[in-house]
């Protein structure tokens, strides 16, 4: 290591300045609501003037556990991170208002964190993955005069087409005995029964969703399930990964796409419940896009292509701060 690397690594590590350096980088926002103020969860990882990243989990209603793989590959590139636990979620606050379970309140939540964490159109990094990534396709479409660079990863710019490649894609490959008992399952309102989820993830989750035994599962993950929220996953996206049939149902901003001009990383996984073919078209259709495929991934490809998923977007984050980036499809050979 240099002497410039050298400072440069004392100054991520250093928090002495920071408001938060009590609390080991954890603070508490405020978030004005219809029905009221309500505190989310933060917590910074690191310092860097050009390079902040505020890290959008899935779900909805899931946690920011989901990204802890990102300990073992943003500190060592110098990148400043945002973990965060969105209204409703585990380390939030957790209020009984379904009304507030709706995607312009969350935009408008994110917009809230922005400020308070002081994040601009010269360091912020948008991530968002699964409904974060939809999450953060709202607020650029919305807010992207903030933004110095957007991630979409392992998410369809349309649910009706996420649905028509599950039912016309994923579904066929599936035993259809055991499909058919999950759709009956399902027309009996009986998803919230055990029997649900066992069939679900041997036969569908471990193929689609993270590609291990689940018994197996790194422990954030686990974590993350574990508190998941289904007040708001339920109503929002539906029982399960299999399809969407929530409020999302017809959710659709492909005819947007277009109007998002901020350099923008798309990634998606041969094996996602996400058509990749869409996620690469996506990466074109935005004005200044970037696709990365992750050939051995799933829909937690941060985790089953671990080295593609953090060496791609690593090296977008760079070179959009150096001013370099183009679209760049990775064939899907």
């Amino acid at each position: 290591m240099n002497r410039d690397d050298a400072i440069a690594r004392a100054d991520y590590l250093d928090y002495s300045s920071r408001d938060e350096v009590l609390s080991g980088g954890v603070k508490l926002i405020p978030i004005e609501t219809p029905k009221g103020t309500f505190r989310v969860w933060t917590k910074r990882i690191g310092n860097h003037p050009r390079l902040k990243v505020l890290l959008l989990h899935g779900g909805p209603g899931a946690t920011h556990e989901c990204f802890e793989a990102f300990d073992s590959y943003f500190p060592a590139a110098g990148i400043e991170y945002y973990y965060y636990d969105q209204l409703g979620s585990y380390y939030s606050d957790q209020p009984d208002e379904p009304d507030l379970w709706e995607l312009p309140r969350f935009v408008d939540e994110v917009e809230q964190v922005r400020l308070a964490l002081r994040l601009n159109d010269a360091n912020f990094y948008l991530f968002g993955q699964s409904w974060g990534g939809v999450l953060a396709l709202e607020y650029a479409l919305k807010y992207q005069e903030h933004l110095k660079a957007l991630v979409i990863s392992n998410v369809m710019a349309s649910i009706p087409r996420y649905n028509e490649y599950a039912e016309k894609v994923l579904m066929p490959e599936m035993d259809q005995s055991v499909l058919g008992e999950i759709k009956r399952i399902e027309a009996a309102g009986e998803t919230d029964t055990p029997r649900y989820m066992e069939l679900l993830v041997p036969h569908y989750y471990q193929h689609h969703f993270l590609r291990m035994a689940a018994d197996e599962w790194p422990d954030p993950l686990k974590r993350a399930f574990k508190h998941l929220n289904p007040k708001i996953y339920v109503p929002l996206w539906g029982p399960s990964e299999l399809r969407g049939s929530g409020k999302l149902l017809d959710w659709d901003c492909t005819a947007d796409l277009a109007r998002i001009k901020v350099p923008t990383l798309v990634i998606g996984a041969r094996y996602d419940t996400m058509d990749p073919g869409h996620m690469e078209w996506m990466a074109a259709a935005v004005r200044h896009g970037r696709y990365l495929f992750c050939p051995n991934g799933s829909h937690m490809a941060m985790y089953d292509d671990q080295q593609t998923y953090f060496r791609g977007l690593i090296q977008f984050i760079r070179d959009v701060d150096a001013g370099r980036f183009g679209f760049e499809a990775v064939p899907r050979a």
